[in-house]
């Protein structure tokens, strides 16, 4: 106390070398595995570099070339629309999952081992799997019921392939987004629903006055963590569609990879140059419409 009322600053720690030894090599990988390329790439993005031998600086061509290009612009506008859509089916689903697994059920620690299942199988597995049953499956039972609209499958229907992939990549990301609502719920102290529960507070509004506001910093975690994540959605996509019917599920991923094996790697890497610059652009506006709200 006496420093501080003194106006003199307090000493600082000294960081022990131990620790430095410890944080270096992860530095130094992340700067050979992330930094190196990202900023090799961005600088191949203003040439015509095909990936491999001599290249010429062309400035601006290839982000020129991009924002022009019609299948570019179809590819962003469906990554988009899917990240919004699955995002929002997964947060709700997760969380109203997490509510009744965090109450006194039976068999809930059980419960919660099945439904977290999905989260450790790989995504191109899941794609597979699931690619069987929407195309034999589901149509089958479709023309046993008589619904007309799915006795063919969602997978070849340019309307509706785009919700298989919806419902195929919630069922994998669900469990993740459970288990930090469940954490999120059961981290709120007891008393507090006992005092509303004394004052006659119903079930929904002990939901909305209390788990709600109370969660709303795990809330802010999902839904920031899950669009990043379904911005980059790739291998469900592959497995499932491959992009198709056509092109109607191509994924930005997807274009910037199919683009690296067909030639077109510097434009691909301009491609993945405004992606990422989108991304930070999203990911600044999440944080300040968010800001303050992330606390837990």
């Amino acid at each position: 106390m006496s420093l501080i009322r003194s106006g003199r600053p307090s000493p600082r720690r000294r960081v022990e070398p131990v620790f430095y030894a410890f944080l270096l090599p992860t530095v130094l990988a992340f700067t050979l595995a992330i930094t190196v390329p990202a900023l090799m790439g961005i600088t191949l993005s203003f040439t015509n570099s095909v990936g491999f031998g001599e290249f010429k600086f062309t400035g601006l061509t290839n982000y020129i070339a991009a924002f022009s290009d019609p299948a570019i612009l179809k590819a962003y506008g469906f990554t988009i629309g899917f990240a919004v859509v699955t995002v929002a089916v997964v947060n709700v689903v997760a969380f109203f999952l997490a509510l009744g697994l965090t109450e006194k059920i039976r068999a809930k620690i059980a419960l919660r081992a099945v439904f977290v299942l999905p989260m450790v199988i790989s995504g191109i597995v899941i794609a597979y799997v699931f690619n069987f049953l929407f195309s034999n499956s589901v149509p089958e039972i479709a023309t046993a019921l008589g619904i007309k609209s799915l006795e063919t499958s969602m997978l070849a229907n340019p309307d509706l392939a785009w919700l298989a992939l919806v419902l195929v990549t919630a069922w994998q990301a669900v469990p993740a987004t459970l288990l930090i609502y469940i954490a999120g719920i059961l981290s709120i102290p007891s008393d507090v629903y006992e005092a509303a529960a004394l004052d006659g507070a119903t079930s929904w509004r002990k939901l909305a006055s209390i788990t709600i506001p109370l969660a709303a910093g795990y809330i802010v975690i999902n839904l920031i963590m899950g669009f990043k994540g379904f911005m980059n959605a790739y291998d469900i996509i592959v497995g499932l569609t491959n992009g198709g019917p056509g092109t109607s599920t191509t994924s930005v991923a997807m274009s910037i990879f199919n683009g690296f094996t067909n030639g077109d790697y510097s434009y691909q890497m301009a491609n993945a140059t405004i992606f990422f610059l989108i991304a930070i652009v999203i990911a600044l506006l999440q944080l300040r419409a968010t800001h303050g709200k992330a606390t837990f």
